[in-house]
Formats: C-alpha cells, sequence, structure tokens
C-alpha cells in the first residue's frame, strides 16, 4: 500500500480494515494476551511535531513558538529520519503510526502523507495500520480533517481537556467548550468508531461533581474511547508559577484521586473497559499505538525531542536501545541532515542485566524480561497529566517512582539506553 494517495473509497477501506484489525488485538487483550513485546522486524513509530500556536498553561513538552515554519524543510528532515531509524532497526513492518506535538493538526496534510509514504517505503505500512494524529478544536475544521483523512490517517485524538469555558481559559486552551463539541462532532462523522478525546481532572478549585457532569456529558457525545488525564504540576509552566505565589489554590489530591475513581465507574457503566492507568475503550477501540508501549514493545521516535526504543539490527533483540531525539528543531533539522540521517543526542547507561540508567539520572528500570506488569504508557508521561501519586494509589498502584522514568515521547533530555533483556 502507498499511503501518500488514499482519496475516497480507498480511505474508507483502509479505515474499514483498521478498525477490524483494532478489534481483533483488543480480543486477544480480552483473552489475557501478556506478550512481551513484538518481534524486532515489527514496530510503532511516533512523529513529534514541535510547533504550537500558543504554549498552554500546563504544558512543558518540547513545543516553540515560532514566526514562521519552513515545512518543506522539516517534512524533507522526517522523512530522512523515518528512513534512517527504519534502517538502523532493522524494522521491515511499522503496525501503527502516531502523529504527536505539539500541535501536529497545524502541519500540512501533505507532510502527514509524506512521512506516511515514506515508511511504507522503508518498511511496511499495512492497509490495517492504525495511523492517528492528535488535533486540537481551533487548527482542525472538517474540511482539514477530511484532508488528514485522505493523506491516510485513520484515527483522531481531540484534545478537548475540559468543557468547562473558565477552565479551559485557565488552562490557556485557544478553543471553547463549544468549539471542542462541535469539531468532536465532525470527527466522528470522518471518523466513525477512530476518535479519541482528553479529559483533564485535578485542575485548582475544581470539584468532583461539575467534574463528573462533563464526563456525563462527553458520554452522550463521545465515541468509543476516552482518556482521563490528572493534571501535573511542573516547573516552568504558568500554573505552576500561580500555585508557587499563591494566586491560584494547589490541586488537592485526594479530590483528585476520587474524581479518578468515580470517573472509572462512570464510564465502566457507560461500557468502557479500562486498558490502563489513563484509557479507556469500548467496541474494542483501544489504541494500539499506546498498547505497544505498555506491552513493552519496539516503538521508534522521529522528530525533535522523540523518544524511541528499539533494537538495532543485528543485535537479536539482545540489546535494546532507549534514544531521544535533539530537542531544539533548527539543531535536530541540521543533525537529520548531516551524514548521520538522524538527529540523537546520547547520554550514560548502565548495561548490567533488568537495569538502565536514563541519561545517567541513576533511576532502575525493570527488565522488560521481567516485567509482567506493562510499562507506564509513555504517551500518557509525555503529556504528563496521568501522576502517580494520586491516580497510581486509585488504580491499586505504581510499582515505579513518578519522576525519572523513560518518560515521554517528547522528552525533556537526551539519552541512550541499552537494556539487556
Amino acid at each position: 500500500m502507498r499511503a501518500m494517495a488514499l482519496p475516497g473509497a480507498r480511505a474508507r477501506g483502509c479505515r474499514a480494515a483498521a478498525k477490524m484489525a483494532q478489534r481483533r488485538r483488543y480480543a486477544e487483550y480480552a483473552r489475557g494476551s501478556q506478550s512481551r513485546g513484538p518481534p524486532v522486524s515489527r514496530a510503532a513509530l511516533y512523529v513529534h511535531w514541535p510547533y504550537c500556536e500558543k504554549r498552554c498553561s500546563y504544558c512543558n513538552f518540547n513545543k516553540y513558538i515560532p514566526r514562521g515554519v519552513e515545512e518543506a524543510a522539516m517534512r524533507s528532515c522526517l522523512v530522512t529520519e523515518a528512513r534512517t531509524l527504519l534502517r538502523l532497526s532493522g524494522v521491515q513492518r511499522v503496525e501503527s503510526v502516531f502523529f504527536g506535538g505539539g500541535t501536529p493538526s497545524l502541519a500540512s496534510p501533505s507532510t502527514v502523507a509524506a512521512v506516511l509514504e515514506a515508511v511504507d517505503q522503508a518498511a511496511h505500512l499495512p492497509a490495517d495500520s492504525e495511523v492517528t494524529l492528535e488535533a486540537n478544536p481551533t487548527s482542525a475544521p472538517g474540511s482539514r480533517l477530511a484532508a488528514f483523512g485522505a493523506a491516510g490517517v485513520n484515527r483522531l485524538s481531540i484534545g478537548l481537556q475540559s468543557l468547562d469555558d473558565t477552565e479551559l481559559q485557565l488552562l490557556g486552551r485557544t478553543h471553547s467548550a463549544r468549539d471542542a463539541l462541535q469539531t468532536l462532532a465532525e470527527a466522528r462523522r470522518l471518523f466513525p468508531g477512530r476518535v479519541s478525546v482528553d479529559l483533564m481532572l485535578g485542575l485548582p478549585a475544581q470539584k468532583v461533581g461539575p467534574w463528573l457532569g462533563q464526563l456525563r456529558t462527553l458520554l452522550g457525545c463521545c465515541d468509543d474511547h476516552i482518556s482521563l488525564y490528572q493534571l501535573s504540576l511542573e516547573r516552568g509552566t504558568a500554573l505552576f508559577t500561580h500555585v508557587q505565589r499563591g494566586t491560584l489554590p494547589a490541586p488537592d489530591p485526594e479530590l483528585a484521586a476520587a474524581m479518578y475513581q468515580e470517573g472509572r465507574a462512570m464510564l465502566r457503566e457507560a461500557g468502557f473497559r479500562q486498558y490502563e492507568v489513563s484509557n479507556f475503550a469500548r467496541n474494542g477501540a483501544l489504541s494500539t499505538h499506546n498498547w505497544t508501549y505498555w506491552q513493552c514493545g519496539q516503538y521508534l521516535g522521529i522528530g525533535p525531542g522523540a523518544h524511541g526504543r528499539f533494537a538495532p539490527h543485528g543485535a537479536r533483540s539482545h540489546t535494546r536501545e532507549a534514544r531521544i531525539q535533539t530537542l531544539e528543531p533548527d539543531n535536530w533539522m541540521k543533525e537529520a541532515r548531516g551524514s548521520f540521517g538522524h538527529g540523537a543526542t546520547y547520554g550514560r547507561g548502565d548495561h548490567s542485566p533488568g537495569k538502565a540508567v536514563v541519561g545517567g539520572c541513576g533511576t532502575p528500570l525493570p527488565s522488560p524480561r521481567s516485567c509482567r506488569i506493562p510499562l507506564p504508557s509513555v504517551h500518557a508521561h509525555r503529556h504528563r497529566r496521568c501522576k502517580p501519586s494520586s491516580l497510581g494509589r486509585a488504580a491499586g498502584g505504581w510499582p515505579w517512582p513518578s519522576q525519572g522514568l523513560m518518560g515521554r515521547n517528547a522528552g525533556q533530555g537526551g539519552a541512550m539506553v541499552r537494556t539487556l533483556d
């Protein structure tokens, strides 16, 4: 399949095939399948688009507010890095692609199509592969969403975050609750059964009852996948500063835990099944890309600050490398254009069996061989809204510390980790 051109009936056929594959994988999960990850020839692929229109008050992701974007240059470098990492990893089949950011819905559909075309040429991108795009309501009108569908996207993840306009202003979001619901309705029309929405909890001064009311409203108009993310106050963000100065109250972790527990119960009654700490699905609509992270599977990360974890070609799965690409977009593009064809920053690692050190910080990671509980979702930690201090306790506890994990797809530091399986 060539992902560049997927108009009309062919695009609809690919979306139908992807949905059937998703249901098959969900059935495997329901039977209790606990694969330690796909073979070294298969992987998921994360693509980081680092640009945004505005920095939200809670966000410390690797993102930039540029005066102008050289999209042709960015597109070329993403294509180059995708080809390079697929060659270095020896991956022959890409089972899911996730365009995150930043705000990837600000990219042109032609950029998405070019990356998918490069992936399909360098490896194999089956017709039933899940291809997700994160979208913000203000950057994703219906015509643009349709163009992304024609480019090869078959699943949307919409950052609603809240259905309360006051909360949206607090978060620094550029959309209103009405905008969010309109975008959701249009997305469901274009991608039926393939739309996920994010809802945040644990905001300053937020109460359980009103938040459950938002969730109830969302259940009346959402599709089959919902993510509940707890706010995590991060240094360097506007919200962190306001709480530090006392101009906003600190979020109450006990109230956040109550929201989470009661939200889980409400979702369960609506037919949703929880398949990891923050994500809920019904009708087989779990994110296969996210599930790869939880099953300790391979994933490649391309773009500024993207995180990946894979066995290099020829390593026979005995050694896995975890790398974070160079953070700053201009520097990353210079490196991607260079002789190596990718931009990666390397750190120190402890190569002893069953232990790794991320960026020399000294935080042990569990060996994939002994990983009975799936590793925390990289996607969730990339958003850093899912905080083990309260959600982990509410969900039965996490055996990992809240800081120093492999972390987000778009990380804050460059490192290579080698873990001997």
